[in-house]
Order: structure tokens, then sequence, then C-alpha cells
């Protein structure tokens, strides 16, 4: 039993890389819309959701800032066989910054840059059996990605750039509480490459196509880990590689007497890249019982998901409206769920506003709730030593405020 917790409790790394937290919104208008928001960009946001779009844009710049705070409520686990095994994860709030701009245009070329935060969070659990695995996981990190586009005609543009991205995280485990003389200390860094594109074509009637893909990156995380069995503890170099999976988007939007537009897109997020866990240490781990626990790979087996989105915009005068919805899977399976990152499929409800102050300047607020399902682990299913003994996730979940400006020059 102990060897197969030790074994475990390596999982909780998983999260440092949580895809499935990923945070497409990064401005007003996405987060209004739910990330429905490929085809039918307008601001300095354009630069990240679909670059192909700043083409089609004025004869001048556009900048973008804007804050969200993350609210995650905590998540609730009820064991199937004895209380003993329930805990609750603490409420997490997070701020997370963004920015976009975009230059005037070069004959048919032009240039953007965007910095945003695509994943993060910040999970603890104080309860004995859930802080054996996932005691605390807090991921931080920021992705520059610089794009240009090219103008082929005035109906049809195409758009490149780099993905460069910083993330570290922080990682601890405490068995004591649960009566494992178990503990770990983790952290770690990396900074990684990929590249994004985008294209655009402008249909009669206001009726814009887009596609964009943004690449997988492979995370190569190094750093130390502190591993103790009992009072008995070493430091280790340690390094894994996780990947951010490629991302396709494909939409459409409609727009009517340049008041009431309606977009739909399809995302497909290629999970299924994830399909193990494994970690290098030096110097080697000599330990038999630390080397069969924390050497071997662990199965992920996640899988590709699909996401659906349909946002609307209704313009009256200098206000904007808009809403959105969205439905989410998990990429998940039941077998290697944890408590490190205990997901489940969702449903996207978000509304905000944008007030055009001035002819330059602009301002707005959004607000979106992700409802995540209650998802039931029946016994023998899971990985996870706890879970397998059947259980319950409940509440959880996310609320995202996010207030941004823009402004044209």
């Amino acid at each position: 039993m102990m060897k197969k917790i030790i074994y475990s409790s390596v999982v909780l790394s998983t999260i440092l890389f949580g895809a499935a937290y990923k945070i497409p919104e990064q401005s007003v208008n996405s987060m209004a819309l739910g990330a429905a928001y490929v085809a039918h960009t307008s601001g300095a946001d354009s630069a990240y959701f679909n670059p192909a779009a700043m083409s089609f844009m004025g004869d001048k710049q556009y900048v973008e800032g804007g804050l969200t705070l993350a609210h995650l409520p905590s998540i609730k686990y009820t064991s199937s066989v004895s209380s003993t095994y329930d805990g609750k994860s603490k409420v997490e709030n997070i701020a997370i910054p963004n920015f976009h701009y975009v230059s005037n245009p070069y004959g048919e070329w032009r240039w953007g840059v965007s910095m945003t935060t695509p994943a993060g969070l910040s999970k603890r659990w104080d309860s004995p059996y859930q802080k054996l695995y996932a005691q605390e996981f807090t991921l931080r990190n920021v992705e520059l990605n610089p794009v240009v586009s090219y103008k082929v005609n005035d109906n049809f543009s195409v758009a490149g750039g780099v993905r460069i991205v910083y993330s570290e995280g922080k990682v601890y485990s405490d068995g004591s509480d649960a009566g494992y003389p178990l503990k770990r200390e983790m952290e770690g860094d990396t900074v990684e490459f990929g590249y994004n594109l985008a294209l655009l074509y402008k249909a009669p009637q206001d009726i814009n196509f887009a596609v964009t893909y943004r690449s997988n990156i492979d995370l190569d995380e190094e750093g130390d880990a502190n591993l103790y069995l009992g009072d008995i503890g070493k430091q280790y170099s340690s390094d894994v590689s996780i990947p951010i999976p490629a991302a396709l988007n494909i939409a459409i939007s409609k727009t009517w007497n340049d008041t009431f537009t309606l977009e739909f897109v399809y995302e497909r997020t290629f999970w299924s890249e994830y399909k193990n866990l494994d970690f290098n240490y030096s110097p080697d781990v000599t330990n038999p019982t630390l080397k069969s626990a924390f050497d071997d790979a662990i199965d992920k087996s996640w899988k590709d998901t699909d996401t659906f989105r349909i946002g609307a915009t209704y313009k009256i005068d200098r206000l904007t409206l808009m809403c959105g919805f969205a439905i989410d899977e998990t990429p998940i399976p039941d077998k290697t769920i944890g408590f490190e990152l205990p997901d489940s499929d969702a449903k996207i409800y978000s509304l905000g506003f944008r007030y055009q102050q001035t002819p330059a300047l602009s301002w707005g607020m959004a607000v979106l709730y992700d409802d995540k399902e209650s998802r039931t682990i029946p016994a023998g299913v899971a990985d996870n030593q706890i879970i397998k003994l059947g259980g319950e996730f409940s509440d959880g979940g996310a609320i995202l405020t996010t207030i941004g400006m823009s402004y044209e020059f």
C-alpha cells in the first residue's frame, strides 16, 4: 500500500502544465464572448486570437491591456466508503494580466505582439489524504507572442507568429497526517518555443471564415526535488517533459447591419500528446523503495477534446453588449484522475460590455462562469489509491472577472 501511494504521489506534478485549466480568454471581448472570438476580432487583441485579422484593421496603431481575477471555489471530494477520505480544497484567487499591440500597416504587412497567461492554477488541500498527493500546486507562466500578417487581397489574409513561453511551478506533498512518512518539495522552471498560424477570409454579406492553429510545446521542466522517506531526505536535480497540446480553431461569423454579430467556434485540443509522466533524477535514486516509486513512468493516456462556443455581439451607439456560451470536455479519463487536477466536463456562461468613451479610447468589463459537472468515479477504476475506493468530486469550477482598456492612435 505504501509503495503504491509513493508511486501515485508523483502524479500531482502533471498539474504544473494544467492544460485542462487553460485560459483561452485573454481580453475583455474574449471573456465576454466565452472565447467565441476568432472570426470577428476587431481590436489589439486580434494579435492573439486571430492575427490574420490585423490586415483589415484601420491605418493606425492599437493597444489594449486588461486584468482578470480568477476565483476558484473549493472542490469537494466525498468518498464512497468512509468520511475519513473526504476532503475540501482551499479557495484560490489568482490575478491574470494581458497586453496586446498592433502596429501601423507596412504595405500589405503588419505586425503585432501579445503578452498573456494562457494557463495558471493554484490548488491546495489541507485534508490528510488529499495532502498526501497535492498539498500545494502553484503554476505561474507567461507567453510572449510576436506575430505578422500578410494581406493577400481585399478578402483574404494569412498570419503567423512565434510562441515564447516561460513557466515556473511549485509542488508540495505531505503524507504525515495520513500516517505515511512521505514528503516532497519540488520547484522548477523552463523557457520553450512554439508557433501559431492563422487565416481569415471575408466573404460577401458580412460573413467571415477563420482558422487558427497553436502548436504543441514540450515543456522540458528542470529544477530541484527534495524527496523524503521518514526523516531521511535528499535533494536531487530533476527534469520532466510535459506537452502543452496543439489547438485548432475553426470559426464562422455573420454580421447584420454592422450591429449584431453571431460567431460559432469549434476548438479541437490535441491532449492525446500527453501519454505518460516520467521524471529523471540526478544523482540516481538508489533507495529501492524510492527508486521504484519515483523513477517509473506513469500512464496518463489523456484524450483529444472538443469545445463548442457561440458568442453574440450587439452595438448600441457607444455601447457594445456581448454574451457567450460553450460546452467544454475534460481530457482526463477516470483511470488517471487525481487530487491535483480533479477536472470534469463543463458548461461556460459569459457576458460583458465595452463603452466607447472617445473616438480613441474604450473600456469594458466581462464575467465568465465555468460550471463544472460533478464527477463520480466508480470503485476499482482509478490509479490513485484513495479514489480507487470510489468517490465523487463536486463544486469547484471558476468565476473570471476581467476589466480592460483599449486605445487607438
